[in-house]
């Protein structure tokens, strides 16, 4: 049966969304065979999304090299602490107060200097959503403390891109060693690799990996 995928021409499609988002999960599964087992044993994976807030690149801040929970305890401590976090509450608060919010030291320099940075209009990111992928990740690695694992973040969960695949992320990557049955020496080259077969949406295929990847681990 012809989907309405096979009927567009995928190339134009650079954004997922609620109305095509389990239709590019398909088009994936017919393509890949591992990727329909997903699918078949798990379902549908959530369709992750974010809003295009501060508060969101200070939670992906918070999210690198640590586990999802330590990172919202404390998201969760900051808005307790502040009501609403925006650049001008997160430079009131001293170091000390962002220690008890549980914010490491680098964390809170490079949080407060995202807050700098659209504060003085260095960077704004009501603009970001315009730019191109290449364009959004050149203006975030700019600032101290964010590099490609939290551009590929943003890029997919909030702009809600169709074409990123997190090399940085551990789950992913571990995702598909486990999917593919890879040795676990498996270079990162050799997994960029394989992740071109899923191009133009590798986005979604990562989501359906992280779907794969959790579901697995629950049945453990």
């Amino acid at each position: 049966m012809k989907t309405r995928m096979e009927k567009n021409t995928l190339h134009e499609i650079e954004t997922f969304n609620l109305e095509n988002f389990q239709e590019l999960c398909d088009h994936l599964a017919n393509n890949d065979p591992d990727l329909h087992l997903i699918l078949k044993n798990h379902g549908y994976p959530p369709m992750w999304t974010r809003r295009n807030t501060f508060e969101t690149l200070v939670h992906i801040i918070l999210e690198q090299q640590v586990s999802l929970a330590s990172a919202l305890a404390a998201l969760n401590k900051l808005k307790e602490k502040l009501e609403e976090i925006t650049p001008e509450n997160i430079l009131k608060l001293n170091d000390e107060e962002m220690k008890e919010c549980y914010v490491s030291r680098q964390k809170n320099i490079y949080i407060k200097g995202l807050a700098n940075a659209l504060i003085s209009g260095e960077m704004s990111i009501e603009n970001l959503p315009e730019l191109s992928n290449d364009e959004v990740r050149r203006r975030l690695v700019a600032l101290k403390g964010i590099g490609n694992w939290t551009v590929d973040v943003y890029l997919m969960f909030t702009l809600q891109r169709t074409d990123i695949f997190p090399i940085g992320d551990l789950a992913a990557v571990n995702a598909v060693k486990r999917l593919k049955q890879l040795e676990s020496k498996t270079t990162k080259e050799e997994i960029l690799e394989i992740s071109e077969q899923w191009k133009p949406f590798r986005s979604v295929a990562s989501m359906m990996l992280w779907h794969y990847y959790l579901s697995s681990a629950k049945t453990k």
